[in-house]
């Protein structure tokens, strides 16, 4: 007869051994790379398939590509440098030692925040910074050289986004240490890549001056599709960043549905009183406003915030894309093919600050674990705690002064060093044909079993095979 169990013993699963160390937390271990999975899933296919949809038929391939494209060069150089530049060890208080994030020894280690290790945390910081990259894409679609963006994206990840990432989010970072909040990104991605993509946009020139007049897309069931993957995917993009399966990540899963539900009401109420339309893509418009807008305070706002958060996205943003833009000089010089200005630029700004207003010191407690020292301004009244509120005001204008400052001056340096290499717009030749100039390659066969249109200068038929169709098409007919 065997021996009892003693009293105070473990369940088997919860035994550690070699694979699974005392310090770490199963359950917090797959809730991360769970998130990390659906951040991943809103670039791919979530906005490869969005911008392939979006855009005119002749750039469907080219757009999905430069998201494509991005996401695999971003995954090789963030873990050869990019991860240990954002959250190594403190180089200077904006920027990380240089270092691989490859080796078993490393990785297998305890992250610097979380239970779980840094396998764990390299793979779920590196989808951010490839949706950053592929947001960017976003302002300069329809018309860059692909072999351009080809070096823009590891030169940009190395020389912009690592230093947003240090400075905001690693425990050493200047504004980090200062006490910014951004939950989830709504400075280190969305206002990153509005800024530079803007900046990219004006660098590398216009589209044809017929395509800025007519862009429609190519395929709206498609692009909904890529921007519900967007909206479903954000439950990891600000569930995620706890870095625990807590209840404060239940509050930012709801907070950012209910905020992003509440701007897509508001814009789409402001097109059918203004322009007497419901439409689909004002309303996916209005969708991702308000997923940018709450995503620095997710986790450290009520839910009554969340929807006066979303009221403001839905309506700020609107004004700025309808009037302001068409009122602006320098604004409708740059041609940003997906508004990407409007939709992560102004919209992570207006987070950042209400952020800076609707935080409340207690859920700042539960995700920094420290309180006092983060009190938004309103509660700062409240409790009567005037300098700690102001000062978080404060903080959250310097983080978009320094942001914005970091970005133009990073992604114009870009620029023009990439311009000195290979041109950063395509030739008005190739911008006339699309996909099959710049790839080859076109997104739908319109007969037959895709056979290219004998018109096409990239035909891969002869001349003697062209004259045999037209022949056997001329009998076929008679």
């Amino acid at each position: 007869m065997a021996p009892p169990p003693p009293l105070f013993a473990l369940p088997p699963n919860l035994i550690p051994d070699d694979a699974n160390p005392p310090w770490m937390n199963k359950g917090d271990n797959a809730w991360q790379l769970t998130a990390a999975t659906l951040v991943g899933l809103q670039s791919v296919p979530g906005l490869i398939i969005l911008y392939g949809g979006a855009v005119k038929k002749k750039w469907a391939v080219n757009s999905a590509f430069m998201a494509l494209y991005a996401f695999a060069c971003v995954l090789v150089c963030w873990v050869c440098w990019g991860f240990r530049l954002s959250f190594g060890d403190e180089l200077i208080p904006v920027w990380g030692k240089i270092n691989v994030a490859l080796s078993q020894h490393y990785l297998l280690e305890p992250a610097f925040l979380g239970k779980f290790p840094n396998a764990t945390m390299v793979f779920f910081q590196f989808v951010f910074a490839a949706i950053t990259l592929i947001l960017i894409a976003g302002a300069v679609l329809g018309r860059m050289n692909f072999y351009a963006w080809m070096l823009f994206v590891p030169l940009w990840l190395t020389f912009s986004y690592t230093i947003g990432a240090y400075t905001i989010w690693s425990v050493n970072g200047w504004l980090s240490v200062a006490g910014l909040i951004d939950y989830s990104g709504g400075y280190v991605i969305h206002l990153s890549s509005g800024v530079a993509g803007f900046t990219a946009a004006y660098w590398v020139g216009p589209r044809l001056t017929k395509d800025r007049e007519r862009f429609p897309p190519n395929n709206i069931l498609l692009m909904l599709a890529g921007a519900g993957l967007l909206w479903m995917g954000w439950t990891g993009f600000n569930g995620g960043d706890p870095y625990a399966a807590s209840i404060d990540a239940s509050l930012a899963v709801l907070n950012t549905h209910v905020c992003a539900a509440t701007s897509l009401l508001t814009w789409l109420i402001l097109d059918i009183l203004v322009f007497g339309k419901a439409s689909v893509i004002g309303a996916v418009q209005g969708m991702i406003t308000g997923l940018v807008c709450i995503t620095p305070a997710a986790g450290v706002v009520h839910g009554w915030a969340a929807i006066i958060m979303g009221i403001c996205s839905g309506s700020i943003p609107w004004f700025t894309m309808m009037v302001v833009h068409k009122k602006s000089e320098l604004l409708q010089k740059v041609d940003d093919t997906m508004a990407v200005f409007h939709t992560h630029a102004v919209a992570g700004t207006l987070g950042g600050v209400l952020t800076g207003l609707f935080a409340n010191p207690k859920l700042c407690n539960l995700f920094y674990g420290k309180y006092g020292q983060y009190v938004g301004l309103f509660y700062g009244f409240h409790m009567k705690d005037y300098h700690n509120g102001f000062r978080q005001i404060g903080l959250q204008l310097v983080g978009v002064v320094f942001i914005i400052t970091v970005n133009i001056i990073s992604t114009s340096l870009i620029c023009l060093i990439v311009r000195l290499i290979v041109p950063l717009r395509m030739s008005e030749e190739d911008m006339e044909v699309g996909d099959e100039a710049a790839h080859g390659e076109e997104a739908y066969a319109i007969w037959g079993q895709g056979e290219r249109s004998e018109n096409s200068r990239f035909s891969t038929y002869n001349d003697m095979e062209t004259g045999e169709a037209k022949a056997k098409g001329h009998v076929e007919m008679t």
